[in-house]
């Protein structure tokens, strides 16, 4: 398992740009939309990190803006890595991950579904729970539900 503050050399090594959250269980690191997924692809092809298993891929509303989080383990190296990115509220997209990660697939059309991210080049971007028919983001904190009175 490769130390903290190794692991945090390796990834600015990769991205110059990247920054890290101090603190937490895991290392925290957050990059910019337009170079998530060249960062991603490098952590998973690159045999002394080796992130091979994707075990989270979700989003958090901040009100201001959303943030694509990504939770990566080398099963191989047992480290692990969370990937942050700042999307804009109003056009929120990111390229997609699907091709690196299978599990990225599902996990990226809930969060469209459910959070109105767009996944650049995703396969097959539909809804995966939703009726068709279904307007709005329901995990956004300004959406607003008049039948079942939901509001955040």
């Amino acid at each position: 398992m490769m130390e903290r503050e190794a692991l945090q050399a390796q990834i600015t090594a990769i991205n110059a740009n990247v920054t890290f959250e101090e603190g937490g269980e895991m290392l925290n690191a957050f990059v910019d939309p337009k170079e998530c997924r060249d960062l991603l692809q490098t952590l998973h092809n690159m045999d002394d990190l080796a992130f091979d298993y994707m075990f989270c891929l979700t989003c958090v509303d901040w009100k201001t803006h959303l943030t694509m989080v990504y939770h990566l383990e080398s099963t191989k190296h047992r480290h692990v890595v969370v990937i942050k990115s700042k999307l804009d509220r109003e056009n929120p997209e990111i390229d997609t991950m699907s091709d690196i990660w299978r599990t990225a697939e599902l996990l990226e059309r809930e969060v469209y579904e459910l959070f109105g991210v767009r996944f650049i080049n995703h396969p097959d971007l539909r809804k995966l729970l939703l009726s068709d028919e279904w307007e709005g983001w329901p995990l956004r904190k300004d959406y607003e539900d008049p039948i079942n009175m939901i509001k955040l």
